[in-house]
């Protein structure tokens, strides 16, 4: 048990030279207000008068206080002129400085913390470590942090007392950490800002402990039994009373040895049944006492966090690799590994796949069938054809003569008009496609190659390179699929095995066209409402008018006779039926022209393409420049590693039988 102490202090020392705050060990936080005694508390813990006094914040920065226990035998040389010691104190900060006049670790501490917090009453969040060895302490490891106070001071920020309490509540938030509670006998325990502060983290109170300081300073006729005995609050760890050296004692420099023979006499003289349970001797006795069984408790935990947190950062360390030796092997690998995992994304054999959206070769299929299918699907072939429009390319066709049939070459003009609408959503899916492989250089850059992020160089010339090739296949591309348009306009094929014939549409209008009355009255009627008709279209201009018959407008929309309605309907269903075979044709062509010229040929030559670019002597050297966030995180990374193996092999050491 008596390790478990020191094997904390020795983690403490391993986890501070990498400035590991996530590990939460176990330690005990001084809480109080300020003048409660926090200060005498500790020094009485120590023996020694170390710590800097006066009036209001004295400490302004976290003091982190290991004290360690030494056999008289084991003193220490000086390193300075030789003289030997028997109690010494250490800084973290002071590389292989000893001191052993404990007025200079207070000077030190004093120039430390103006150092870090200014002069002008403030504090900070940055600790001191402090050691100090000796055969008079037992065992422990305490932070003194700064007293609770209420109203500025000085130059103190008006928000003095929430960066105070902040700072407090960071410390003993930690579940690992005991709670060392200082309130003074002479004031209210319910109104005790220190059991306040500790309720709030530990409402159970199985981590705090209430130290009652200055019982001699109570009014006359009073005293402290009640609260010592827990009846006033009770505290799950206890209650300690204890006597603090009065500022006469210290400006007489009163030993430490007379002050404690002094405190047992009063204790014996007014509390004589708590005697042997109070005092300063009796306090740091439990506080070893305590934190060695709290330790034992945290430890198992503590082992696993430190064996969880060393595989994880073994894997950081691995996905940074480790520095450049051999600049072709590793050009060459890190080219041919983005090649394969860029074919194998468009494959869709990668060993990572998304989940949230498609990608790789799965969009470019999402492109063709979904996207360009539907699009081409919802293309209406008469969209856009009026019967006017028919009417007026049937005349144009016919020249001067009435036409006895319809005329091919109207069908022709129309169907062609009508084809030309494939062109653009055929374009729209080479762009689409054309993305996607633009998508996936990201997407194998920020997934498939940790090594390719070490190079900043090289990932921009890998993108830069594929990107490029990319461009240049798009206009081919482009090219191919805009011919394939222009092929189906070259030659209407009316003989197509799926075309309709011209003379079995005609015979079927006309078959739904009856001979009957309704149909001859509405002959009459026509050639009625024509003798009826006003002159002034065909028929014969008023007298003394002369009229310009090129000036008469067309009507934009009139009733169409049953023979042209007859020739419009043949005409729709002429090039419904064609439009349709060449929607089929590019619906199934255009994809393959994009896989041809575009996706194969890029899965085909990148990976040449990429070493013909690439793989230049005189380009080795600058492509593989590590950029200086990946170097300086791979040392950090590897030494709080070497710290968690470190911690490890420290926790490893004690036995099972010690933890009981």
């Amino acid at each position: 048990m008596e390790t478990l102490i020191p094997t904390i202090n020795r983690l403490q020392e391993v986890f501070l030279t990498v400035g590991a705050e996530f590990i939460q060990l176990p330690q005990i936080v001084v809480v109080g207000s300020q003048s409660s005694g926090k200060s005498s508390v500790l020094e009485s813990l120590v023996g020694r008068d170390f710590l800097p006094r006066g009036s209001g914040i004295v400490t302004r920065r976290p003091l982190v206080l290991q004290l360690i226990n030494v056999a008289p035998q084991q003193e220490r040389l000086k390193i300075e002129n030789g003289v030997k010691a028997e109690e010494w104190g250490t800084f973290l900060h002071c590389k292989n400085q000893v001191f052993t006049d404990f007025q200079e670790i207070r000077q030190e501490i004093e120039v430390e913390t103006g150092r870090s917090s200014g002069d002008n009453k403030g504090i900070s969040p940055e600790p001191i470590y402090l050691k100090i060895f000796s055969p008079k302490v037992l065992n422990l490891t305490l932070v003194d942090l700064p007293g609770i106070t209420k109203v500025p001071v000085g130059d103190q920020p008006e928000d003095i007392e929430a960066q105070v309490q902040e700072m407090i509540v960071s410390f003993i938030s930690n579940p690992n950490s005991l709670i060392l509670a200082v309130s003074p006998a002479n004031s209210d325990l319910a109104t005790s800002d220190a059991l306040k502060l500790a309720r709030e983290v530990d409402p159970d109170g199985r981590r705090t402990l209430l130290v009652v300081s200055k019982l001699d300073l109570m009014d006359a006729g009073t005293d402290a039994l009640e609260v010592l005995l827990g009846r006033v609050i009770p505290v799950r760890l206890g209650i300690i009373g204890v006597v603090n050296r009065s500022q006469h004692d210290i400006n007489t420099q009163k030993s430490m040895e007379d002050s404690g023979r002094d405190e047992q006499a009063f204790l014996q003289r007014h509390y004589p049944s708590l005697a042997s349970r109070a005092g300063s001797r009796y306090l740091a006795k439990t506080l070893s006492r305590l934190l060695m069984h709290h330790i034992r408790d945290c430890l198992p935990d503590l082992k696993t966090r430190v064996t969880i947190l060393s595989t994880q950062y073994q894997t950081r360390l691995n996905s940074y690799g480790q520095p450049v030796e051999d600049h072709s092997a590793t050009l060459l690998q890190i080219v041919t590994k983005f090649a394969s995992n860029y074919c194998n994304t468009i494959e869709g054999t990668a060993g990572y796949i998304q989940t949230t959206e498609l990608c790789g070769g799965a969009r470019v299929c999402y492109i063709f069938h979904e996207t360009f299918g539907r699009t081409l699907q919802s293309i209406d072939p008469l969209g856009g054809l009026t019967e006017l429009d028919i009417l007026t390319a049937i005349r144009n066709a016919t020249g001067p003569r009435p036409a006895l049939f319809v005329p091919e070459i109207a069908f022709e003009l129309l169907v062609k008009r009508q084809m030309k609408r494939l062109e653009e959503p055929s374009l729209r899916c080479v762009e689409l496609v054309h993305e996607e492989l633009q998508r996936i250089i990201q997407h194998c850059s920020s997934y498939s190659t940790q090594e390719l992020l070490r190079f900043p160089k090289l990932h921009d010339s890998i993108v830069e390179v594929v990107t490029g090739l990319l461009r240049k296949r798009l206009p081919i591309t482009n090219e191919m699929v805009h011919n394939l348009v222009a092929i189906e306009l070259a030659y209407i094929n009316t003989k197509h095995p799926d075309f309709t014939d011209a003379a079995q549409v005609s015979a079927s209008v006309n078959s739904q066209q009856t001979e009957g009355i309704d149909a001859g009255k509405r002959w009459k009627n026509e050639k009625v409402a024509e003798e009826k008709a006003p002159a002034g279209g065909f028929g014969s201009p008023a007298r003394g008018h002369a009229i310009n018959l090129l000036d008469t407008a067309l009507p934009v929309s009139r009733k169409l006779s049953a023979r042209e309605q007859r020739d419009c309907e043949v005409i729709q269903r002429l090039i419904k039926s064609y439009f349709l075979i060449v929607r089929k044709s590019i619906q199934d062509s255009v994809p393959k022209t994009v896989m041809h010229f575009l996706v194969n040929f890029v899965k085909e030559h990148l990976q040449s393409e990429l070493v013909g670019q690439l793989y230049k002597q005189n380009l080795l050297q600058e492509l593989l420049i590590e950029s200086q966030d990946t170097a300086q995180q791979r040392t950090e990374v590897a030494q709080m590693l070497e710290a968690l193996k470190k911690a490890n092999n420290i926790i490893s050491e004690i036995r099972e039988t010690h933890l009981w």
